[in-house]
């Protein structure tokens, strides 16, 4: 599987996930990895199709339950946890990026 599009979402599409959004985008350009679209959204939108990765908090992680290849953050703001959980999804799924 090639990494192309990652979803962050929550429930109004432009609060949370925005913010998250911008937290991936600055982890993703440290490892290397401009290739990829990452966009924010309404969990209503995060449906099988519509991104490779969907990245929720906590709290809406029922609302994604039937998808793959999903973070669910404890803490939102934290990018640590999100950089920790991105690599490990990229190790699984076999993707390449600068360690």
């Amino acid at each position: 599987m090639s990494v192309r599009k990652i979803m962050t979402a929550c429930g109004s599409g432009i609060g949370s996930s925005l913010m998250v959004r911008m937290n991936v985008q600055k982890i993703l350009t440290a490892m290397g990895r401009d290739d990829i679209e990452v966009f924010n959204s309404t969990t209503s939108d995060a449906q099988p199709g519509a991104a490779d990765i969907f990245v929720v908090g906590k709290d809406l992680e029922n609302f994604v339950s039937g998808l793959d290849n999903v973070i669910t953050l404890d803490n939102i703001v934290s990018r640590p946890e999100l950089e920790e959980k991105l690599k490990a999804l990229f190790d699984e799924l076999g993707e390449e990026y600068n360690k």
